[in-house]
């Protein structure tokens, strides 16, 4: 089994650098090769192992997505973002736990909620992987990746309590209820310590490989930490990842450079790894229905897949009217329709037990298993295949990318104008007697062509919006370097105090902080 989970690794991997190259939706198209891969001698026995997925996809994928998302603009946000991550998993529950109760005849009450728990929230990867290709807009992909960060914190507690009570294992709805608010609670509170606990070491630290090592464990170790505190696991790895995000830019340049770097190659891994492994599980899921009835099972399947799609919907125009100013109708229907299931559900549904605590059969397993990979395969296709058709239908255009130009030029300004004053205030600190050393080789000269040099860096960012300067010669040599760091550190403060004054977004900072970061470890290799 080791060998075949590494060849499907592999397999994935290659099959994403495929779709990337020839600019298709690696997600789709690693769904359809999975389901096409599964009637593949020994590839139609791979079985999906929940722990791997809850224990070892999942908290990464989170981690990764947390440390990429924006504190502030969710907390912007943070209404309709809480509608979609709390509110709307807890109404498809009920909404499809009382549809597949009165549709699957084996289902108890408590079987069908699990069901509803199971098949409620929205993938983590797969809103956010398919709208990075569509080029949604940012307030879209905010909403949609605050929803996939939280929701399933939601929905697996949601889960938990369910399942409880389906194998008797509960004492009643309102124990259910106390343990839902419990790990919710829980969750914030280890993820909250955590992400204190690991900032204070990293801050102590300079060594960026050390760091990074501890990254990479920091989701796995919190995740395990919340779950044996029986709190949410996922809510504790989404504070802390958010934690960590919004105080990367107090970290060494090194560690970001490393971190970004790591953490997107294995994003790639593990995403690959996931959707694929989706469609592997058509044959294990499809033998456990042996003896049904393929009529039932379709009937069920169409009842419990326009069921998820239907209250998706609803709940989204409903919150929507509520809210002032209004959404344009496009962008509204576009968030309705991004309801994209993913590998967690399945997950969750494998980790049903088989039989109960009085030994006898869970109740309606068999079509349990089979209704969320219904829903997972169907939501992926039907809302990957027409999103793109959707977004140019609704004349859906992101202006991102003109409003970042436009506050980038303008913190840009800012930041050359910061790292000017500083280059005066060291050159006459070194005039002042008893205040430093001037190296003999960073003469007046070299200062002015510093200064030169900055003021290109200052009008760059208005000549990428069709404003051109002269040409204003190389850049500084070796000898400047001690001036030019001072002065990069000028421009980062000056970048993440116009960040925190909400004049530029967070991805716009990572990205200015990004070619900071690079030019300095340019100067200190040299």
């Amino acid at each position: 089994m080791a060998a075949t989970l590494l060849a499907v690794l592999v397999a994935a991997i290659l099959l994403a650098a495929v779709s990337r190259r020839l600019d298709i939706s690696a997600p789709l198209a690693l769904v359809v090769a999975g389901l096409v891969a599964s009637t593949i001698p020994g590839l139609d026995e791979v079985e999906l192992d929940p722990e791997l997925v809850l224990f070892v996809l999942l908290p990464p994928l989170l981690w990764s997505a947390g440390l990429e998302s924006s504190y502030v603009t969710m907390r912007r946000h943070v209404r309709p973002i809480g509608s979609l991550a709390v509110g709307l998993p807890l109404i498809t529950t009920l909404a499809v736990g009382f549809v597949a109760y009165h549709v699957v005849p084996d289902f108890t009450l408590a079987a069908a909620l699990v069901l509803g728990a199971i098949v409620a929230p929205p993938d983590a990867v797969s809103a956010t992987a398919v709208g990075r290709r569509l080029g949604l807009p940012r307030r879209i992909m905010t909403l949609l990746g605050g929803e996939s960060l939280l929701n399933d914190a939601t929905a697996l507690t949601a889960y938990r309590v369910a399942l409880a009570a389906a194998i008797g294992a509960s004492a009643g709805w309102v124990s259910g209820l106390g343990t839902f608010v419990l790990a919710a609670a829980g969750g914030v509170i280890v993820g909250a310590l955590a992400g204190t606990a690991i900032t204070f070491v990293r801050s102590r630290l300079d060594d960026p490989l050390v760091e990074s090592a501890i990254g990479l464990v920091a989701p796995f170790v919190i995740y395990l930490l919340a779950e044996e505190a029986h709190a949410s696991g996922v809510l504790a790895v989404v504070v802390a990842a958010l934690m960590l995000g919004q105080r990367s830019t107090h970290a060494g340049y090194a560690t970001r450079l490393q971190d970004d770097a790591v953490w997107k190659a294995l994003q790639l891994i593990l995403e690959s790894f996931a959707f694929l492994l989706i469609g592997l599980q058509l044959p294990g899921v499809v033998g456990q229905l042996s003896g049904l009835s393929a009529v039932a099972m379709t009937v069920s399947s169409v009842a419990v897949l326009t069921t998820v799609i239907a209250v998706r919907m609803a709940w989204v125009y409903a919150t929507t009217s509520l809210r002032r100013p209004r959404p344009a109708a496009g962008e509204v229907f576009v968030v309705a329709w991004a309801g994209m299931r993913g590998v967690v559900s399945l997950a969750a549904a494998f980790g049903v037990p088989l039989t109960t605590l009085s030994g006898a059969p869970f109740p309606g397993r068999p079509q349990l298993v089979f209704l969320t990979f219904v829903v997972v395969v169907g939501t992926l296709l039907l809302h990957g295949l027409t999103l793109p058709w959707v977004i140019r239908r609704f004349g859906i255009r992101g202006d991102d990318a003109q409003r970042d130009a436009l506050a980038h030029a303008a913190a840009q300004d800012k930041a050359a104008r910061a790292a000017a004053a500083r280059l005066d205030e060291l050159l006459e600190e070194h005039r002042t007697e008893g205040t430093g050393v001037r190296p003999a080789a960073v003469t007046d000269d070299a200062a002015e062509v510093l200064r030169r040099w900055n003021t290109a860096r200052r009008n760059s960012a208005w000549e990428r919006l069709g404003r051109s300067e002269d040409e204003i010669g190389e850049s500084p040599a070796s000898a400047f370097r001690r001036l030019r760091l001072e002065m990069l550190a000028a421009e980062r403060d000056t970048f993440i105090a116009e960040c925190d004054a909400g004049n530029i977004d967070d991805e716009v900072l990572r990205e200015v902080l990004r070619g900071l970061d690079l030019e300095e470890a340019t100067l200190n290799r040299r």
